[in-house]
């Protein structure tokens, strides 16, 4: 059975898809409380950006920040939002949120909750498993 986004990819409604390549898309998330609201999306299932390759890694995020870059020119925000929760579904996705001083924090709607985890207590284990990943 297909996942969510997989149903919206295969008929969407007009207006849905703003932009898209063979690998990615760029969906107009209708979200009253955020104008502007998007997501980058990975037409494939993949749950992590690291099981992505470097290249498409990187493609990725140059579709996020040109996202985040038209959102800026076009609404002039406050603030942009980048975040990627991915628990709801199998896919790489990136949510691009306009934000203003008004912007509602929470992300929480009914039936759904997101959280945020605790920032560790010690940083220095997190350190050091980031040296063990990026040493060449």
């Amino acid at each position: 059975m297909a996942c969510d986004l997989c149903k919206l990819l295969e008929a969407p409604a007009e207006g849905v898809i703003i932009w898209g390549d063979q690998l990615l898309v760029v969906i107009n998330v209708d979200e009253a409380e955020y104008p502007g609201y998007t997501r980058v999306v990975w037409r494939e299932h993949v749950r992590e950006m690291t099981d992505l390759t470097a290249a498409q890694r990187q493609h990725v995020m140059a579709v996020v920040w040109a996202v985040e870059q038209a959102q800026r020119a076009v609404m002039a925000p406050h603030k942009i939002n980048l975040a990627s929760f991915g628990n709801m579904t199998p896919h790489v996705h990136w949510h691009v949120i306009r934000a203003i001083p008004t912007t509602p924090i929470s992300l929480s709607r009914p039936g759904r909750r997101y959280s945020v985890l605790p920032i560790r207590p010690c940083w220095r284990p997190a350190a050091r498993c980031y040296q063990r990943c990026t040493r060449p």
